[in-house]
């Protein structure tokens, strides 16, 4: 482990930066505004601020769901609104409800799960007379059972004739979507006012952007490190996902390292690619048989 670690900062150095550009953790100073990201931060926000109840992000594995909570869970800070944050909700009901209850600095030891809950409905109350709004955010929602969606849904109903005592914010993969079409769900998902979608980077040109900003957040001042067919084939071997852009676009660093490049090119990325589950191996290339078929074509004309 120190070898590696060591390794990096020697790639670093290298290379001119002070930080690892290409962290898996979801870091938000490392934050780059993707299309997608922005559009639904920006939903969050007008959502929250306009008291809707419910608000639901879904997204693929990788696509940063988890670093978009982050900054929305900082930016709720800032404005001193209050937050409640369960990044595992693979819980029972009552673990929910108790789980909400920490959250919110209560103690629900030796507590039925009637008390916990009438312990919780005081407290948002006691907020809702300060001016002061609640915000229940649900890291990989997909992951919920669902008994304890169903107790989700008795959650958003708590309420005073003006306004919800809390908002919800669920993030989670597409798998989410598929369970909340069940019947059952039917009244849970006639409440979700807000939804969005986030996708992967929809082009090279796209990632050359999101890889130059972590650079450059990193420290780097060079001209452009990755050069224009290590682009093409990052993208195509990460399909725009941004967790596996990360992963390959960091092992394509310490490869061009060890060959002494100053620049990174396709063969840099081949290598790390083949060095990566997960990633899509390139396509054939079939320009050599469109060639031989060309000139046995010609060779027939000439007989």
């Amino acid at each position: 482990m120190m070898e590696m670690t060591r390794l990096s900062r020697a790639c670093e150095q290298y290379y001119g930066l002070q930080q690892s550009p290409f962290g898996l953790t979801p870091n938000t100073e490392f934050y780059v505004e993707l299309p997608s990201q922005q559009q639904a931060f920006e939903l969050l926000l007008f959502a929250l601020s306009s008291g809707e109840g419910f608000i639901k992000i879904t997204g693929e594995v990788g696509t940063g769901k988890t670093l978009l909570c982050r900054r929305l869970l900082n930016s709720l800070a800032a404005d001193n609104i209050c937050s409640a944050y369960i990044p595992n909700p693979a819980l029972s009901a009552e673990g929910l409800w108790r789980a909400i209850a920490r959250e919110l600095g209560l103690n629900s030891d030796d507590k039925s799960e009637l008390q916990v809950q009438e312990d919780i409905q005081q407290r948002l109350l006691q907020f809702a007379l300060t001016g002061q709004p609640v915000t229940l955010i649900i890291d990989e929602a997909q992951c919920m059972p669902d008994d304890t969606l169903e107790a989700l849904r008795l959650i958003s109903n708590l309420e005073t004739e003006r306004q919800k005592l809390v908002q919800i914010v669920l993030f989670g993969q597409p798998e989410l979507n598929v369970t909340l079409a069940k019947p059952r769900f039917r009244q849970l998902l006639q409440r979700i006012t807000y939804s969005a979608d986030l996708g992967p980077l929809n082009n090279s040109e796209a990632l050359a952007v999101y890889l130059q900003q972590r650079l450059s957040i990193a420290g780097y001042r060079g001209m452009p490190l990755f050069q224009t067919s290590a682009l093409k084939h990052l993208w195509q071997a990460s399909r725009g996902i941004p967790r596996l852009v990360n992963i390959l676009a960091a092992k394509t660093l310490l490869v061009g390292y060890g060959n002494g490049s100053r620049q990174l090119e396709s063969h840099h990325v081949a290598r790390a690619v083949a060095d990566t589950e997960g990633a899509y191996p390139a396509p054939p290339d079939w320009s050599w048989l469109r060639f031989t078929t060309l000139f046995a074509a010609v060779l027939l004309v000439l007989i």
